[in-house]
């Protein structure tokens, strides 16, 4: 075991000095300034590459001189940025409310965009729109005998939550430098409802855990480039199979069976997804891979074992950004190995780096292809 993480600390060290790879955030913001000789600032803040950072300029200040903007105010800034062509519309904060009333909701005026580009995600993904129900995020927590700790999720129950409905769930999970907060930066409490409006899914359960699971779970450690760190996200299939998921399925209303429960991340949480996913393959039936981080492939699994079983009917999406500098062509690498494999998937490209941007692109496109409606 610890040849191949050696093996995987060597490739991430290899993306920090040819790509600045940095630390994924929890922060709203898109992204948050990375160079060579820069530190990733805190645990609320993803770093991206220099090329990254000169596309967000206008919605982000970043300078030694300078905090990070809040994520409330980086949240408003970016999605003024996004609907600018269309007109002014309104914004909800990054930061959702514990209690989602109807009479609260913003109504967005402005129509769907008509998409042209089959992965184009229309401007009022991250608002809320007239017509779509939108539920509540809470944090939960559980105890973990994976980790012999009490530890914390958040979740989202779909609007109208009814104990005499069995839902399906989709886990979220965070980046290298992140915790159970940091998709909040990808408003999913509004890309998930507006996605399912859009698509032909049902409604569903998101949970967003911690993904590093020992004892020390706090985001931004110390050592995240060291082996430790990367067991402790590998461990995570266990904490997810052993503690989280029968806690869900003891306390909500939870349809079972792969055709129910899909899993997806970013970065980080992006190859841990590939990985849980095509180690439980008869579990989730639905892997969402947005801007995957490397060391997977020749470490966890075998690039020949990469794979589905034969006959199995598993949606896998693997999405990247064109611009991203920190984990390059490892999305790509990923679709080539399934590709070789025989494994049917989805892959695409989209505009922007390692950032939530991109990142809420792929949640969208993920969720309008999950749960198809019976």
């Amino acid at each position: 075991m610890k040849k191949k993480f050696g093996f995987i600390a060597a490739m991430m060290c290899a993306v920090m000095v040819l790509g600045g790879c940095g630390k994924d955030s929890a922060t709203g913001n898109d992204a948050t300034v990375s160079s060579e000789t820069e530190q990733v600032q805190d645990a609320e803040t993803e770093s991206v590459s220099e090329e990254a950072s000169a596309e967000i300029a206008e919605t982000e200040e970043s300078s030694e001189e300078s905090n990070i903007q809040s994520a409330e105010e980086s949240i408003e800034a970016s999605a003024t940025a996004e609907i600018q062509e269309v007109g002014p519309e309104s914004i909800e904060n990054a930061e959702p409310t514990e209690e989602s009333k109807e009479e609260e909701t913003v109504e967005s005026t402005q129509e769907t965009v008509e998409v042209t580009e089959p992965y184009k995600m229309p401007v009022n993904a991250i608002l809320m729109r007239k017509g779509v129900k939108y539920g509540q995020m809470k944090q939960i927590t559980y105890e973990s005998k994976t980790t012999g700790t009490v530890r914390k999720a958040n979740i989202i129950l779909p609007a109208g939550y009814s104990e005499d409905q069995e839902y399906p769930v989709l886990y979220l999970l965070h980046g290298i430098g992140g915790d159970h907060n940091e998709w909040k930066g990808g408003m999913p409490e509004k890309v998930v409802p507006n996605a399912a409006a859009d698509g032909n899914t049902r409604p569903m359960i998101v949970v967003m855990p911690n993904v590093r699971a020992r004892a020390n779970d706090a985001g931004n450690p110390a050592d995240t480039y060291s082996n430790e760190h990367f067991l402790a996200f590998d461990n995570f299939i266990n904490d997810l199979r052993d503690d989280l998921m029968p806690y869900m399925e003891a306390n909500y209303s939870v349809a079972t069976g792969k055709e129910n429960t899909a899993i997806a991340g970013l970065s980080m949480g992006g190859r841990e997804a590939l990985y849980i996913g095509l180690t439980m393959p008869e579990t989730f039936g639905y892997i969402g891979s947005f801007t995957p981080a490397p060391g997977l492939l020749g470490g966890q699994i075998a690039e020949a074992d990469f794979k589905l079983p034969e006959g199995s009917d598993n949606y896998i999406m693997i999405m990247a950004g064109k611009q991203d500098g920190v984990v390059r062509e490892f999305p790509k690498t990923y679709s080539d190995a399934l590709t070789k494999n025989g494994v049917e998937h989805v892959f695409y490209e989209t505009e922007g780096g390692h950032e939530f941007s991109v990142w809420k692109n792929g949640l969208y496109n993920f969720v309008k292809n999950i749960f198809p409606a019976e």
